[in-house]
């Protein structure tokens, strides 16, 4: 046969998307290039799902790109079996974890405001999963009785990669847009086998107005690294999901993290200043994209 593989006329679409189209075909069946190329990104997947988050590593990351310090927890869901079968037990703490942030308060430097993202580890408040309620001073309630204004949450979710990937440079390019305003930060946590809602037993815990969940979304074929954001006001156990606000696909090849932080500043803002979150604030930030100032092109007159 001189020519196995025969080409499909809509191919040069492909140069628009990452999804699979216009593979052509062998006979009646698929191309042996797109079938491997299929079974790698289905592997990659699966390998997303159940790659161990390493809490020590990002938290030394994430203490790197924000100078705050952060705590180690768990769910309730004890291995990762459980987790995928049992959502509900991803929602909720520990009771370890449960009590190690009932025990814990705010460091006085972060209670005031946000910490400079080139703070010296060597000197900033202790930056280990066993922060020792000693060396912490007491939380100072806002006017609106709170202790902090903002409570970053990071879980593993169905893909560890992504958060591995993507989490410390999308915190210190929200930390370039916070630090030249007031927000007294909790202490990031760290979730292993968590899922969104949980964020928000850890926000109450800790006592904070608002709630951002970075965890790893479930992988689809040609996405592994997809990070998912969840912006909750006024979080507590029991919330729905119309309570929050989210920013999806961030990755490099997907929506980048400095144009994820564009938009989540946007919504903190709005959310302190109207109090609320959820189906009644909407993303109204004007983007900065210069693709969407780009003239139209129709492809199919070309």
């Amino acid at each position: 046969m001189d020519k196995p593989v025969t080409s499909n006329p809509w191919s040069a679409l492909q140069q628009f998307t990452a999804a699979r189209i216009a593979l052509g075909r062998s006979g009646v069946s698929q191309p042996t290039a797109p079938q491997l190329a299929f079974q790698q990104a289905h592997a990659r997947a699966r390998d997303a799902v159940h790659l161990a988050l390493d809490p020590v590593a990002l938290g030394e990351a994430l203490h790197d790109a924000s100078g705050l310090p952060w705590i180690s927890l768990h769910s309730a869901a004890p291995d990762r079996n459980t987790y995928l079968q049992r959502p509900d037990l991803g929602r909720r703490l520990d009771d370890a974890s449960r009590a190690k942030l009932a025990a814990t308060t705010t460091p006085a430097a972060a209670a005031t405001t946000t910490a400079p993202a080139d703070a010296d580890p060597s000197t900033a408040d202790a930056v280990t999963a066993a922060m020792p309620a000693a060396a912490i001073a007491p939380a100072t309630p806002s006017a609106a009785g709170a202790c902090y204004d903002l409570a970053l949450v990071v879980a593993d979710g169905l893909s560890a990669l992504a958060i591995e990937q993507n989490a410390a440079p999308l915190i210190r390019a929200l930390m370039a847009r916070l630090s030249a305003e007031q927000w007294r930060l909790a202490p990031i946590t760290i979730v292993q086998q968590g899922r969104v809602a949980i964020g928000d037993e850890v926000a109450h815990l800790l006592d904070a107005q608002a709630v951002v969940v970075l965890i790893g979304e479930r992988p689809g074929l040609s996405s592994p690294d997809s990070m998912g954001l969840y912006l909750t006001w006024a979080p507590r156990p029991g919330l729905t999901d119309a309570s929050r606000n989210c920013i999806s696909n961030v990755r490099p090849a997907g929506l980048t993290c400095d144009a994820a932080a564009f938009k989540l500043h946007y919504l903190l803002s709005e959310a302190r200043r109207r109090q609320l979150s959820g189906v009644a604030l909407k993303d109204e930030t004007a983007s900065d994209s210069a693709d969407l100032e780009a003239p139209r092109r129709n492809f199919l007159l070309e």
